[in-house]
């Protein structure tokens, strides 16, 4: 009597029962052969073909262990060029530099400091890098200036920043001095001193309870963290607090 064999690889294919090695090919839940990515271990004939076809001494799963040798040698096998390219990573430094500022660009506006630390810390030539740079100026993917206007009108409306805070910022980003100067002098002083109110106003709950004086050194030292001075957060920290009625005698002194 001939004794049928049944191979793991016609197992799956009928939907009889899975292999050793298809159960744990399909650990996202999905249904073989239904051309999810938890199928490509079982695509290449080759493997397969040899498994089904050696007889019956062969031991189960040879086709699929065949199968991922061929592939392991077919993805080594890459020559150097085509890694360069798979890795994005051109010859050409000009190239090199293009592509880096274009990344680091993307959705998120930056400075010609930053683009060129950038490309220095990945050792991109001076010559090549400042070719770059400059063409992008040119073309206004860099613009400090249109940079620092939107650095402000975000940084005081989004975190409450005054102008010694905001020059601060826009000096670590690099931004030229007299572009930092017109950007922050854009800036309305009642808008400032109105943002300053509403930062008080937010903190003077959570310090009810506390003696006056260290409920003055709490909110004044809150606004000068985001750069008030001492005289304007004095006043707006004096105002708030009468209006709470607390006695404010002697508080417009520096302390």
């Amino acid at each position: 009597m001939t004794r049928r064999t049944e191979w793991p690889g016609s197992a799956a294919e009928s939907g009889e029962g899975s292999g050793p090695g298809f159960a744990a090919a399909s650990t996202d839940g999905s249904t073989p052969g239904s051309g999810s990515e938890a199928d490509l271990p079982y695509e290449p004939a080759a493997g397969a073909g040899r498994g089904r076809g050696s007889g019956p001494g062969s031991s189960p799963g040879f086709g699929e262990g065949a199968g991922r040798r061929s592939r392991s040698r077919s993805r080594s096998s890459g020559s150097p060029s085509s890694s360069r390219a798979e890795k994005g990573e051109p010859r050409d430094p000009v190239e090199q530099a293009r592509n880096i500022c274009l990344r680091l660009l993307t959705g998120t506006p930056r400075t010609r400091k930053q683009l060129a630390d950038a490309l220095h810390k990945r050792e991109i030539p001076d010559e090549a890098a400042e070719e770059v740079l400059s063409r992008f100026e040119d073309v206004g993917l860099i613009d400090d200036a249109a940079f620092a206007d939107a650095w402000v009108d975000s940084r005081h409306h989004g975190r409450g920043l005054a102008r010694r805070a905001l020059v601060r910022e826009l000096r670590t980003k690099g931004v030229d001095a007299t572009v930092i100067d017109e950007a922050v002098g854009r800036l309305d002083p009642d808008q400032e001193e109105a943002t300053a109110r509403e930062l008080v106003a937010r903190k003077l709950r959570s310090t009810r309870g506390l003696d006056r004086d260290k409920r003055l050194r709490r909110l004044v030292g809150m606004l000068a963290r985001k750069g008030y001075g001492e005289g304007m957060a004095l006043r707006v920290v004096r105002r708030a607090l009468e209006e709470e009625g607390e006695d404010t005698e002697g508080l417009d002194e520096p302390f």
